[in-house]
């Protein structure tokens, strides 16, 4: 869940679509809007659901998905112990089903438009998504533009897009994916195999061709605020740098 104040947008019935098993704990969920949807990658909505005794229980979840995706909205949703929200989706959810949604939400941690200078992006487990999200929009809108992912996850298996990023890494030269697997080898000896750290996101600058001009953090607020001083220890000016903290069920 993101936190983040509600904007004056109104509630639409959306259908899902296609549920897909993304990780162990991670499943995308594609929901068809009834009204016209052009997110800017970085944003979120509001995920209303409705019991028949009249309950209401309601979570924030980043957008995957980009506004070239038409009526079509992706959201990846982790399973939470003890999540109202999540566990529906991941245990009653099917396709047909009708979900209440408002959005798109947010106005902070969005993409530049335009983005000229190189973009550095850091991710923890589900941080990424609204990262992914950003990665898309540049492959369609401003691909030579360098960007570098850092992300971390407890395993390989658990690396949310891992199939995407790793594509986009093989044909696209702009683009640096740098891993942090914490509970098992890295695959790859251009990833680690410890936790994110200042001297990590240090090195990932690094990689880069360029300083960037842009940072994007999302995860924890452990994580965040490990990243985020990494990212000052490179050299980079707070100005430049946005967070995104989640949690929630």
């Amino acid at each position: 869940m993101i936190e983040g104040g509600a904007q004056t947008v109104s509630w639409q019935s959306c259908v899902i679509e296609a549920i897909v098993q993304q990780t162990p704990s991670i499943k995308s969920v594609f929901l068809r809007a009834s009204k016209p949807f052009a997110p800017i990658a970085g944003q979120h909505v509001d995920v209303r659901l409705t019991a028949p005794d009249g309950y209401r229980a309601m979570r924030s979840y980043s957008i995957a998905s980009t506004a070239a995706s038409s009526l079509i909205i992706e959201l990846a949703i982790e399973r939470l112990p003890e999540g109202e929200v999540s566990s529906y989706f991941h245990d009653v959810a099917t396709i047909g089903d009708a979900i209440e949604l408002r959005g798109p939400l947010g106005g902070h941690f969005l993409w530049p438009d335009p983005a000229a200078g190189a973009v550095l992006l850091i991710g923890a487990g589900s941080g990424v998504v609204p990262l992914m999200a950003m990665i898309r929009q540049r492959r369609t809108q401003t691909p030579a533009v360098p960007t570098a992912l850092l992300l971390s996850a407890r395993t390989a298996e658990d690396v949310l897009f891992s199939e995407e990023l790793h594509a986009t890494e093989i044909g696209d030269p702009a683009f640096v994916l740098a891993l942090a697997i914490t509970r098992e080898d890295p695959r790859r000896t251009s990833d680690f195999g410890r936790r994110i750290d200042s001297a990590m996101v240090q090195e990932v600058v690094a990689r880069l061709d360029r300083k960037p001009t842009h940072v994007f953090v999302c995860g924890s607020n452990g994580f965040v605020n490990i990243a985020t001083e990494g990212a000052l220890l490179a050299g980079l000016d707070a100005a430049m740098i946005k967070t995104e903290r989640y949690g929630g069920a």
